[in-house]
């Protein structure tokens, strides 16, 4: 063995341009790949934390029923709006911590002479128990009856920013849609979520909301269940309860791990894409062995008729083209993941907000495929190699 190593290394160092360039196919293919699968890897985390910062046992619900059932245009009609009475009979059930009722829209918002549109969330007061968001200053809107609530409103941090400076803008009175509301809290930065602002935002009663967009019915209503509770139980008991209020399954509920499941099982086909699109890097670089090895046996007829004129079996003959493939796919894998670790780095380095995150599963599976590669594509060469006639072999010469 050491010595059909050294004659491997012997055979690469003797043509470095030849050699030099099979390897610069693989390690291209290779870095490719880890460049690729890194940015798919990192878009997947992102995703998935934008989706957990708002905590796992929640449960949303949609009016509506997003599946189809064949029946009568007249049925869908009779759809009932999810209303304030329905958030309060889920609150009353067992395990269930608090629920959020949650109207959006877009409204003018002012303070002395500015004025701005910009979104606005009619919202209860368990905003920050549910989403887990923090108040900065003041406190979150109050347990009114949404029937009847004060006129309050928070800020998010960076409108509070656009309207205010770094003024204090608590007890301050802003025109929300041509309405006064008095500001009573100011919310930590959030930042965004799938390209939704949650900085940027106008928080007030959802009953207030109702009226400023003449409004219903409940654009959704998230609920927070106790966390030693399964998703499925709480799902059950909530879909019980409003379809008896209801009369039917008029509406939509999903629960965050169903959300989490479907965009892990995405985003993982997505990383794999990306990958697979990489790997076609890789078997150029395998033509380029299959190539070169086909070349080197063409070259070295006479000195197989001489290794086997003197004794060497075609087993040893095989293991040494066959060795010789292995070697500039595993050195053009090495070289590819190293240049591709490096790549990565510069590239969070010069785009901080770009999510790339080393895949190591990929990288290694990369690396390993590599080397796959040479083993296939040195296999028919030897072959060729080792069935020579040392005679023959030896008459070429």
């Amino acid at each position: 063995m050491p010595d059909l190593i050294l004659f491997a290394l012997r055979s690469i160092s003797t043509h470095r341009v030849r050699s030099g360039l099979t390897v610069l196919g693989i390690l291209i293919g290779i870095t490719a790949v880890v460049l690729l699968t890194s940015i798919g890897e990192g878009i997947h985390r992102y995703v998935l934390a934008e989706f957990t910062q708002f905590g796992t046992n929640l449960i949303a619900i949609t009016p509506g029923k997003t599946e189809t059932f064949g029946i009568s245009g007249a049925t869908i009609s009779n759809v009932r709006p999810l209303s304030l009475n329905d958030t309060d009979a889920i609150e009353r059930q067992d395990h269930i911590i608090a629920v959020v009722p949650i109207i959006q829209g877009n409204a003018r918002v002012e303070y002395g002479k500015k004025s701005r549109r910009t979104t606005v969330l009619g919202v209860g007061s368990a905003v920050p128990q549910v989403w887990k968001m923090d108040v900065a200053s003041g406190r979150f809107l109050p347990n009114d009856d949404q029937r009847m609530a004060r006129p309050y409103a928070v800020l998010g941090s960076k409108m509070r920013t656009e309207l205010f400076g770094e003024r204090n803008p608590l007890g301050e009175r802003i025109r929300v849609g041509g309405d006064r509301y008095r500001i009573i809290g100011v919310m930590q930065s959030k930042g965004q979520m799938l390209g939704f602002d949650m900085d940027d935002t106008v928080y007030i009663p959802v009953g207030r909301s109702m009226q400023l967009f003449n409004r219903e019915s409940l654009m959704e209503l998230d609920v927070l269940y106790e966390a030693d509770v399964s998703a499925g139980r709480a799902a059950d008991s909530i879909k019980r309860l409003l379809t008896s209020r209801h009369g039917s399954e008029d509406f939509t509920l999903i629960t965050q791990k169903q959300m989490l499941e479907v965009l892990d099982s995405i985003l993982n086909i997505l990383t794999l894409a990306i990958g697979a699109l990489g790997s076609i890097s890789l078997l150029v670089g395998s033509v380029g062995i299959l190539t070169i090895m086909t070349i080197s046996v063409s070259e070295r007829v006479a000195e197989i008729g001489l290794f086997r004129a003197i004794g060497a079996e075609r087993s040893h003959i095989l293991g040494m083209f066959l060795g010789e493939a292995i070697a500039l796919s595993a050195v053009g894998g090495i070289l590819g993941v190293l240049f591709g670790i490096g790549l990565v780095e510069i590239v969070q380095w010069w785009v901080p907000e770009l999510p790339v995150t080393l895949a190591w599963t990929y990288i290694f599976f990369a690396f390993g495929l590599s080397v796959v590669i040479g083993i296939i594509a040195g296999v028919a060469p030897a072959l060729k190699a080792a069935k020579l006639d040392p005679l023959e072999a030896l008459r070429a010469e």
